[in-house]
């Protein structure tokens, strides 16, 4: 396993979505993290994964996609109520019809952004740009379609885009780094 090559390609790949994401408004030059909502993807990777990896044929930018808006969901879950969002199983964060449109019950239920409304464009707008370059990303890198290394590229990805999703619900709650000055 090429590990200098996966690590290096996370790397740019995160650095890369923050300045589009911060270019297009929906962060601050900064990936909002917290160790606690990190876990939850390591908690969730396995099942998102079975789910994503039979997606990728004929949905890729879904199957990448989605990753952002469960970490959007844990997010907004972790603001609102950590005790509940640390016991939460991966399957509900589903929608009525599963994985398929678990983006929509992330984004109008969970996080409770209006239909229809400019937020949820904005969202919406952002989620195809990052899916877009990422698929670009995975498309240009010089990996063997359906290889082993293929697959471990793709779980990076999907790993940059939780945590890219995380930021963003992060940044839209309020939340931001400062500096404090201790004497």
């Amino acid at each position: 396993m090429d590990y200098e090559f996966l690590n290096s390609f996370e790397t740019s790949l995160q650095n890369n979505l923050l300045k589009t994401c911060t270019t297009n408004g929906m962060l601050s030059g900064t990936l909002l993290e917290s160790a606690d909502i990190e876990q939850r993807w390591h908690d969730f990777a396995p099942e998102y994964m079975a789910d994503a990896v039979k997606e990728i044929a004929q949905y890729p930018t879904v199957a990448l996609v989605w990753a952002a808006y469960l970490g959007m969901g844990v997010a907004n879950m972790w603001h609102t109520d950590w005790e509940k969002c640390s016991k939460m199983t991966y399957s509900e964060f589903y929608g009525s019809r599963g994985f398929d449109d678990m983006d929509d019950n992330i984004l109008f239920n969970i996080m409770g952004v209006p239909q229809a409304s400019a937020d949820a464009d904005r969202i919406k707008d952002i989620m195809r740009i990052v899916g877009d370059y990422t698929l670009s990303q995975i498309q240009h890198s010089g990996i063997e379609p359906q290889s082993i290394m293929a697959f471990h590229t793709f779980s990076r990805a999907c790993k940059v885009l939780f945590r890219i999703g995380a930021a963003i619900e992060l940044n839209r709650l309020g939340y931001e780094y400062k500096a404090v000055t201790l004497n």
